[in-house]
């Protein structure tokens, strides 16, 4: 759901800033209103049709928690736009209706020194480069010293459930705040849940697979800090929830949400090339990502696809924006630089890029700050995604766009 309103705030923003650029111009403050809108529509309709195919494509083809999320984002991001392209241009003629008509009010934007990015490819490529074989190196040792490559959670692995009688009933709420850090300091695993048996003081306890000198541990501890009898508690293997058939049906929706994007994308712009920057700089965010959860031992259950699937989305809608920018300066001239247009077309998107990463950020280590171990769980790689995607929009995918499109002209 903040995906998705994301999502709307991203269009309001290309809509806002569209205005500024016709103002800028020299345009009335109404005309600007009116052509900024016009202008900023392809970016907005392609940034967002691209995240609802791959929502439709995971609706149909995923199951259990994939499709929860596709169908939450469907929605979100379809309401999103509708609001941002109707209800959002309606407020700003009304609000010229009655009376702000001056400039001041919608800003006019400001000619901005071209950074040359592309000069500066090789460099940003390597830093990525080494993250990512940094990550696969990470995953290598981990598997080589016994462990496997990410911490995989009970979801994907099974683990072990513990009956255990309180002295009193305790709600979820309750448990979660202080049962939970007991829990979680003998397993050391942030992933525990909690499902009470209506009528008892009887609470069952998940966790990953504990052996039997964890399990004494753990039965020590819930008698030294809530006085229950451990003789009472009993404990059994649990075996995986998400089966081999669920996890092979994430990977065949998400594989085919990618085709289906890039297939959309080349059609849009007319250029293959579009289309292969953009699905590289998809794989280099989950990439990076995957380092990270293999480096910081995160547990990897079914919140990790819907972590992947929104750093996807993300990433996407930014790169949008920029091909758009690059596909409309390239109008501009007869025989364009290639290499001006894209550090022109990067520079003048760059204020967004930041703004819409930045002010999410914020809200998810907001969420990573204050949120129990779950939540952190879930906002941490998010908050590594929504650099790496910011990083790969800005400083890669259009440099690998010029590599390609200077490597692979097309014959007049």
């Amino acid at each position: 759901s903040r995906f998705a309103g994301d999502e709307g705030q991203k269009t309001v923003e290309d809509f806002l800033a569209a205005i500024k650029e016709e103002i800028a111009t020299g345009m009335s403050v109404k005309s600007a209103i009116q052509s900024g809108f016009k202008k900023a529509l392809s970016a907005i309709v392609d940034g967002n049709v691209t995240t609802i195919i791959a929502a439709v494509i995971l609706l149909f083809r995923g199951s259990g928690t994939v499709r929860g999320f596709a169908q939450t984002l469907l929605i979100g991001v379809i309401l999103s736009m509708f609001t941002a392209l109707v209800i959002t241009r309606l407020i700003l003629l009304a609000l010229y209706a009655v009376g702000l008509q001056d400039e001041k009010f919608y800003g006019r934007a400001k000619e901005r020194k071209v950074f040359d990015f592309v000069s500066k490819r090789w460099i940003c490529i390597a830093i990525s480069l080494v993250l990512i074989v940094g990550g696969f190196a990470v995953m290598a040792v981990q598997h080589f010293s016994g462990n496997h490559a990410m911490n995989f959670s009970m979801e994907f692995l099974g683990g072990t459930s513990s009956n255990v009688t309180f002295n009193e009933a305790m709600d979820i709420d309750r448990l979660s705040a202080e049962v939970g850090p007991v829990v979680e300091e003998v397993t050391g695993d942030a992933n525990v849940q909690f499902q009470t048996v209506e009528g008892t003081n009887e609470v069952i306890i998940k966790t990953r697979t504990l052996n039997s000198e964890e399990r004494i541990q753990l039965n020590d501890a819930l008698e030294e800090k809530f006085g229950i009898d451990k003789e009472l508690i009993n404990a059994e293997s649990i075996s995986a929830t998400v089966s081999d058939e669920m996890r092979s049906d994430a990977v065949i929706a998400v594989v085919l949400a990618t085709i289906c994007m890039l297939l959309y994308i080349w059609f849009r712009f007319s250029d293959v090339r579009f289309a292969g920057s953009a699905i590289i700089a998809l794989l280099h965010d989950v990439l990076i990502v995957l380092g990270f959860y293999a480096l910081s031992r995160i547990s990897v259950g079914n919140t990790f696809i819907a972590c992947m699937l929104t750093i996807v989305g993300y990433s996407i809608n930014a790169t949008i924006v920029i091909f758009d920018r690059i596909r409309e300066n390239l109008k501009m001239s007869a025989k364009p630089d290639l290499k001006e247009v894209v550090n022109k077309s990067i520079t003048q998107t760059l204020t967004r890029s930041i703004y819409t990463t930045l002010t999410t950020f914020v809200t998810i280590a907001v969420l990573w700050i204050m949120g129990v171990s779950s939540i952190r769980e879930f906002a941490a790689p998010i908050m590594v995604g929504l650099i790496a995607g910011v990083y790969s929009s800005v400083f890669l995918t259009g440099s690998i766009w010029y590599m390609l499109r200077t490597k692979f002209v097309k014959k007049d």
